[in-house]
């Protein structure tokens, strides 16, 4: 009998030969294989030619299990790149999927996305920064390995340093507590105090609260630093740093070698922080109408699922935010839709709890409301981007960031990293009373910084109208809908079988 052929049973349906089971008969003299469905056997078959059957089946099921095929297609579309994943569902296959897209800061116009049940399927219309078709052999080799059957065992996407991966020999410091102007100047000034080499670091702020992510070796040796002393009277340093603006939620440091994504650990801290919650009624610039994203939680009663919309402004990794921190409250997203118009981004997702239940409560719906605007907000920025390329030195962070609590301004977010012997910092800075960034004082930071190394100044764009005045209207997703554009975009109209 051949893989997908069906037969009778003795209750006159046909079943298909890779839903049945097969059984060794407790016969010692004259071994046979049953074939049996849930309704028992079927069919019987001799122990050499029921041998042959187990291994055919064994087969299928490792080949169904492992299957995972991406294609990257620059032929359908004029206008943007197609990514399509097939793979056989598994917990965190999505977030996978769209951490690679994320790390490589590609933009993504459309997304349609289904791993209800046994596959997963996702369609992503992709661009680089520029808007233009993915053409670079690096790029594209790099998409397919990653999310290829075997993973990604390379260090780090092109051109870029990615999370803890990216980082040999080096301790994380997580740093968690009140935000105030001077802090990252303080806890720069603390790890140069100590001889220690900054790799990378991520900070966040948002509310009144900011998450730092630090990467750092010894100075010398440019190995983790293992000793218990000189480590001790870091964390307590730096733990007096972050108690020094009267932290009313409490501040917390600790040492990791993990290896968990770094802006997923920063997502992972900032929800367990609760920064969600509003701090004694302060109010966050970014939490104003012309940023705040618009949340619904609804309930799609003939499929079983709540449905979340969210219409936000659009920006790369917005979409990664969004299903890290559901993937973190412990939700499964099991079909969406995404698009954007350049501006204004809208999302649709289907989701339910790992238990499979659906949000049914008022309470659970805000919650997740909070969380979702949080997670969007965090990468929110206003006032300017600062672009500072330098020899990487000890002290160099500190230095930088003295500067810049000197001249009045505020770091809302960072991004260093270390490629060789250059140190690429991205600082983005506004003026921490909320009124604009003054010129003349970016101007006098731009003399002064661009001595002694690069300096690249560019005004972070703002929101002018909330999404609500913008025009967007709920979009009808239909599940045929959305299978129909899977299918006509893979090019085909059969899935492999699933053992």
């Amino acid at each position: 009998m051949r893989g997908g052929e069906s037969f009778a049973n003795p209750h006159g349906r046909l079943v298909s030969s890779l839903r049945t089971k097969c059984y060794l008969s407790s016969d010692t003299i004259h071994p046979r294989i049953v074939l049996a469905t849930e309704k028992g056997p079927t069919k019987s078959c001799g122990y050499a030619d029921g041998q042959k059957v187990l291994g055919r089946r064994q087969r299928q099921w490792q080949w169904g299990a492992s299957f995972k095929r991406v294609c990257i297609d620059n032929t359908t579309r004029s206008d943007c790149t197609l990514v399509k994943v097939d793979s056989v569902n598994k917990p965190g296959i999505l977030l996978e999927v769209v951490q690679v897209l994320s790390d490589l800061d590609l933009p993504i116009s459309k997304a349609y996305i289904t791993s209800d049940g046994t596959w997963f399927m996702d369609v992503f219309h992709v661009t680089d920064q520029q808007g233009r078709k993915i053409t670079d052999k690096k790029t594209i080799d790099y998409i397919e390995k990653a999310l290829g059957p075997e993973g990604i065992k390379a260090k780090s996407s092109p051109g870029k340093s990615v999370g803890v991966h990216s980082f040999g020999s080096h301790v994380a410091i997580e740093l968690i507590g009140t935000d105030r102007p001077g802090l990252l100047s303080e806890i720069f000034a603390v790890l140069a105090n100590q001889h220690c080499n900054v790799v990378a670091a991520e900070v966040w702020t948002h509310k009144t609260r900011v998450a730092c992510v630090i990467y750092i070796n010894d100075e010398v040796s440019t190995q983790p630093m293992t000793d218990p002393n000189c480590m001790s009277a870091m964390e307590e340093q730096l733990r007096n740093v972050l108690r020094g603006g009267n932290d009313l939620k409490g501040a917390r440091t600790n040492f990791s070698v993990g290896s968990t994504h770094v802006d997923r650990r920063l997502h992972q801290l900032m929800l367990a922080d609760k920064d969600y919650e509003s701090d004694d009624g302060v109010i966050d610039e970014k939490d104003g109408m012309l940023f705040k994203p618009i949340i619904t939680v609804d309930h799609c009663e003939d499929k079983g699922y709540s449905v979340v919309n969210i219409k936000c402004k659009d920006r790369t990794k917005l979409l990664f935010d969004i299903v890290c921190t559901l993937t973190d409250m412990q939700f499964v997203v099991s079909h969406a839709s995404v698009s954007s118009d350049g501006t204004y981004g809208l999302q649709e997702l289907y989701i339910r709890h790992k238990d499979g239940k659906t949000l049914d409560s008022m309470e659970e719906k805000e919650n997740v409301i909070k969380c979702l605007e949080a997670a969007i907000l965090r990468r929110v920025s206003e006032g300017f981007g600062l672009e500072i390329c330098a020899k990487d030195r000890v002290g160099l962070l500190s230095d930088v960031t003295r500067v810049l609590r000197e001249y009045g301004l505020s770091v809302s977010r960072a991004d260093v990293t270390t490629i060789g012997e250059k140190a690429m910092n991205v600082f983005y800075v506004r003026d921490p009373s909320g009124n604009p960034v003054d010129m003349k004082t970016i101007e006098a930071l731009r003399k002064e910084i661009g001595q002694t190394m690069m300096l690249n100044v560019r005004k972070l764009p703002s929101a002018t109208k909330s999404p609500e005045a913008s025009g967007w209207a709920k979009t009808s997703f239909s599940f045929g809908n959305l299978l129909g554009k899977f299918l006509s975009l893979s090019g085909r109209q059969d899935l492999p079988p699933v053992v």
